[in-house]
């Protein structure tokens, strides 16, 4: 009994550790629910949040950058497929960028949705983010808020500096993993290229289009540069400065250290359903047929690194190539034998 009783304030803290995150956890969904709620019967539209902050990891609290990856597209384009044909959408875009794949798959799901689509963007939608955003009808960017370039990463080096690379130095001087990863670079680069004319064909014209896809996808600017509103119109994006206060309100429910996990959000209310509808809501008769998302894990990130299965938009560390392979010493070029 003595023993029990002296292990009760060590229950007692591990029972608190556990409880109070889990309380705040079930407060924030609740606030979120509703404030979401309220802004899509203001508005007569679905909301959706896309907010990648840095969170930290573990016990230690060690924080970690989050990006746009595949579980992403999985709930997006779910929350987007079962939008009615008639109801807009707003995407509310809060991200360093990502991988191509879920970030294109987002945009063109986005871009096929036949009512009005506005992306907003309070602070930053770079990269990957950007690319989704020249899908919607109308981007929105608060004061000072900014959209990036979408020049592709191989291994973490800039696709259009290995062109450069390649086009400056002679073959001889050249080891040939770099000549591959330049290859795939062009190959990278001509894609996003075509992804952005297409996803700013019918918004923008066919020059606006040409000259929006070169400036972003060719390596024009460092990766993390900012591109305000008044630059993204002079460069052809259809973007405006008319940030509502209640989107730009919504970032105070998304502080940036609060969990282990990315926070995308779908309001249920008027026919929507989310990643936090409680227990007891049942989905309106129109989506019965859809997975039940109530149980689903919020969006968790994918930091691109060098190999990863597809070029990657978001920042990149040089501690990443670490793991590549050296390119060749001053004896490996004199020993070489010379290409005719």
């Amino acid at each position: 009994m003595d023993e029990l009783i002296g292990a009760l304030p060590f229950i007692f803290f591990i029972v608190f550790f556990l409880l109070v995150p889990a309380l705040a956890r079930r407060s924030r969904a609740a606030e979120l629910e509703r404030r979401f709620a309220a802004i899509q019967r203001k508005r007569k539209s679905r909301v959706i949040a896309i907010v990648h902050r840095q969170e930290p990891m573990g016990l230690l609290g060690i924080p970690q950058l989050r990006y746009i990856d595949l579980n992403d597209a999985e709930d997006v384009l779910e929350a987007i497929r079962t939008t009615p044909p008639s109801t807009p959408i707003d995407l509310v875009l809060h991200t360093p960028g990502g991988l191509v794949l879920p970030a294109l798959q987002i945009a063109r799901a986005l871009k096929a949705h036949p009512a009005k689509t506005t992306v907003y963007v309070p602070h930053f939608a770079m990269s990957g983010g950007t690319l989704i955003a020249m899908a919607a009808k109308e981007i929105v960017l608060n004061r000072h808020a900014v959209l990036g370039p979408i020049d592709p990463q191989i291994g973490g080096i800039p696709a259009a500096s290995l062109l450069r690379l390649r086009a400056e130095k002679s073959p001889d001087s050249t080891d040939d993993y770099t000549i591959v990863l330049a290859d795939v670079g062009k190959m990278a680069i001509d894609q996003l290229k075509r992804a952005a004319r297409e996803l700013l064909k019918g918004t923008v014209s066919d020059n606006a289009a040409n000259n929006v896809a070169e400036q972003l996808a060719s390596g024009r600017w460092t990766h993390d540069y900012p591109i305000e509103a008044g630059e993204a119109r002079e460069i052809g994006l259809n973007v405006s400065t008319n940030m509502p206060a209640d989107i730009t309100e919504l970032m105070a429910l998304f502080p940036s250290r609060l969990s282990k996990a990315n926070v995308s959000f779908v309001a249920p209310n008027a026919g929507l359903f989310g990643l936090f509808r409680r227990k007891d809501a049942a989905p309106p008769p129109e989506m019965r047929a859809t997975p039940p998302m109530t149980e689903r894990t919020p969006f968790t990130g994918y930091e691109p690194r060098a190999g990863a299965r597809s070029f990657s938009f978001g920042p990149w560390n040089p501690k990443d190539l670490q793991d590549q392979p050296p390119g060749p010493s001053a004896n490996d070029i004199a020993q070489r034998p010379r290409r005719r």
